[in-house]
């Protein structure tokens, strides 16, 4: 999957360091980019595999889709000099299905973009194009008012989002976590677009393996989470007479106060043990009408 990644800075060179990139026509990658120079630098897809192999499964870590990707976050994470790595799998909505990180800490810091609503992973998944961000302090505030400064407090000073797909299709986002400022370097950069290149044979292959109507091995939590999310948009859509957008923003707003994960804020809805107040601290204001 050789191609050339052409580089024209936008934004804020520096802060949002975030490459156009561009394929030579008649070639693929899978990963939302492309890779430059694959002869001088081996096989970087082999190189990759080879890393995640060599990473162990973890405690009650599990088989199947899911717990692969775990690897390939912490291979990620080592591999790219970051603090941490997560991955998700995104529905064209937008809706997180899948999530496999490295660590507690970096399961947390991509579950923020979804609590707040905005982030590099998301900004990634909507251009189709790697977000790379070297520096949050760096006019990152104003794009992600809310996300920025809370990864900084957790001590983030850098995030590369890579978009997972193929062809037309969105499958999800990898992103990468540093505790330092700076760029990737060029076999770095090869190297992370590696990575989503593998992230993204891992699902489809683990789909291909699954019985026709199945979800692949390990994913079905994860999809029956995604499930439960609509489920509790729409019973506090029905309790407090707003609308879908609005639910969806009281959900995150009590996760955000509580510090808690949006799937488990979900899944306590669901079950009955928990009622959102229409006066909830955090919650949009009821829409008059």
């Amino acid at each position: 999957m050789r191609a050339v990644l052409r580089q024209g800075y936008g934004e804020q060179a520096g802060s949002f360091s975030g490459p156009t990139c561009a394929l030579d026509p008649g070639r693929t990658h899978v990963g939302g980019a492309a890779l430059d120079g694959s002869r001088q630098h081996g096989d970087p897809v082999g190189r990759v595999r080879a890393l995640i192999a060599g990473q162990p499964s973890g405690v009650n870590a599990g088989g199947g889709v899911v717990a692969e990707l775990r690897r390939l976050c912490r291979a990620a994470t080592g591999a790219l000099s970051g603090s941490g790595a997560g991955l998700s799998v995104m529905a064209e909505d937008g809706v997180r299905g899948v999530t496999a990180a490295s660590d507690a800490a970096a399961e947390r810091l991509e579950e923020m973009q979804f609590v707040f609503g905005e982030g590099p992973c998301i900004d990634a998944f909507e251009a189709r194009r790697p977000v790379l961000v070297s520096d949050v302090t760096n006019g990152a505030a104003r794009r992600w008012p809310a996300y920025a400064p809370g990864v900084h407090e957790l001590g983030v000073r850098a995030v590369f989002a890579f978009p997972l797909q193929v062809g037309a299709a969105r499958l999800g986002v990898l992103d990468v976590f540093r505790s330092r400022q700076g760029p990737l370097t060029a076999d770095e950069l090869s190297q992370a677009l590696a990575f989503a290149d593998v992230a993204v044979a891992v699902l489809l292959d683990g789909q291909a393996v699954a019985r026709p109507g199945d979800a692949a091995p390990g994913v079905a939590e994860a999809v029956d989470g995604r499930a439960e999310l609509f489920q509790a948009q729409g019973m506090v859509t029905v309790q407090l007479g707003v609308t879908l957008a609005e639910a969806l923003a009281r959900i995150r707003a009590h996760a955000y106060t509580e510090n808690r994960p949006l799937r488990d804020i979900a899944h306590d809805i669901v079950a009955r043990r928990l009622r959102l107040d229409r006066d909830e601290p955090g919650a949009p204001p009821p829409k008059v009408t």
